[in-house]
């Protein structure tokens, strides 16, 4: 093992993320009650440039009026892209307004870590002008040629940075990609399109401590497709999936939640390995196949999510 470590930055619970447009005031009420762990408000692709502004107030008030954490909701802002002029005003309004009561900042089309930085330095600053007690989180999102090229160098990004997510149609169209829809599967190729740069993006944020996220599957028609999709994802590491329609809340928290068999399986990878431990083995047999501390690594991962998931899930049956 490397004497360079990194350990998981922010441990939280993201298996389906719901994507909220900020212009809909409606829709902000339903996500706070939906059964999604995580859902971002947002000011970028989903809101026309006329509704900018009155999105950006609404998710203010929102914020403000909501208890989302008494929800069990953790609760992110996409703001709009650095090219933009809207970038600006939407971190210094949100923080300065409601800072205190938002859990982080996507990050739209990173594509090297200075972008990160230049809402960092904001955030730094005004969270000492307003003696704010809780921090923001930054995530990014990968979702152009350059910010695939630069991957490791964002992820290695220190500070607030907690987690990546990949937005796929914007990546297909950087790269001039052939695809069908959204975050689906083109037939003339062989296999998933989307898995070398879900699987660059994945190991970057294990290398560095971040949460790795699945972002859209646009034909919200097919649920098959967008369960096939999470679970492509899911067998690489990936945490969770976005949502863009109700629907597929249940679809993310069903693949990315580890099932009681699996549970049960780590468990007896677990007390096996200490059995062969007691006798000085450093390997054992289970169910006819070998386990080694490789195996144990990998059971107790599922436990600890198994653990995550239910202690949120506590957490809210206290509130």
């Amino acid at each position: 093992m490397s004497h360079t470590i990194h350990h998981l930055r922010k441990l939280r619970v993201q298996r389906s993320e719901l994507a909220v447009p900020g212009s809909n005031e409606e829709m902000i009420l339903k996500a706070a009650n939906s059964a999604a762990d995580y859902v971002f408000l947002d000011i970028e692709d989903a809101v026309a440039p006329p509704d900018k502004e009155r999105a950006r107030a609404n998710i203010i008030r929102a914020l403000n009026e909501i208890d989302w954490r008494g929800r069990g909701k953790t609760v992110s802002v996409r703001i709009n892209g650095l090219d933009t002029h809207y970038m600006y005003r939407d971190v210094v309004d949100l923080m300065e307004q409601a800072g205190d009561r938002l859990d982080t900042i996507l990050v739209p089309k990173v594509g090297v870590p200075a972008d990160l930085y230049m809402v960092d330095a904001i955030c730094n600053q005004i969270e000492m002008a307003k003696g704010y007690k809780t921090r923001v989180g930054l995530e990014a999102l990968i979702e152009t040629a350059l910010g695939m090229a630069n991957v490791e160098a964002i992820a290695a990004y220190p500070h607030r940075l907690e987690a990546l997510h990949f937005g796929v149609a914007d990546y297909a169209a950087f790269n001039k990609a052939r695809t069908v829809n959204i975050g689906g599967l083109n037939p003339d190729y062989p296999g998933d399109q989307w898995h070398f740069a879900l699987s660059r993006m994945t190991v970057a944020c294990r290398a560095y401590g971040l949460r790795p996220i699945d972002g859209p599957f646009g034909d919200f028609s097919d649920p098959e497709g967008y369960r096939a999709a999470a679970r492509r994802a899911a067998a690489l590491g990936i945490e969770g999936k976005w949502a863009i329609h109700p629907s597929q809340i249940a679809l993310a928290n069903e693949v990315f939640s580890p099932l009681p068999a699996e549970v049960t399986k780590a468990e007896r990878i677990i007390s096996a390995l200490k059995e062969a431990e007691a006798q000085g083995k450093g390997a054992a047999s289970l169910d006819g196949k070998m386990i080694d501390a490789a195996s144990e690594r990998m059971a107790r991962n599922v436990i600890a999510t198994s653990d995550a998931i239910r202690a949120a899930a506590q957490a809210i049956a206290a509130e």
